[in-house]
């Protein structure tokens, strides 16, 4: 088998986007305390929930990479 190499912009570029979508996923989180009204502690308390977000916007971005790459190498 042939050696695979990950540079190492892929990883900062991977690793950019893991953390956009933690980000993201905490802006929601912090939108939905404010629209309802609860306590400002579960910004931490829900953490596994930011987590599970963040990771189901990673998955969504990484479709749309993946679908984006497969017309891009068809032309």
């Amino acid at each position: 088998m042939k050696d695979t190499v990950i540079t190492a912009r892929a990883k900062r570029l991977e690793l950019g986007l893991i953390l956009g979508c933690f980000v993201a996923a905490c802006l929601v989180n912090v939108f939905a305390i404010v629209r309802y009204g609860t306590h400002w502690s579960e910004l931490f308390s829900q953490i596994g929930y930011v987590v599970c977000v963040a990771a189901v916007f990673y998955l969504l971005v990484w479709l749309v990479r993946l679908v984006v790459r497969l017309f891009w190498r068809r032309k």
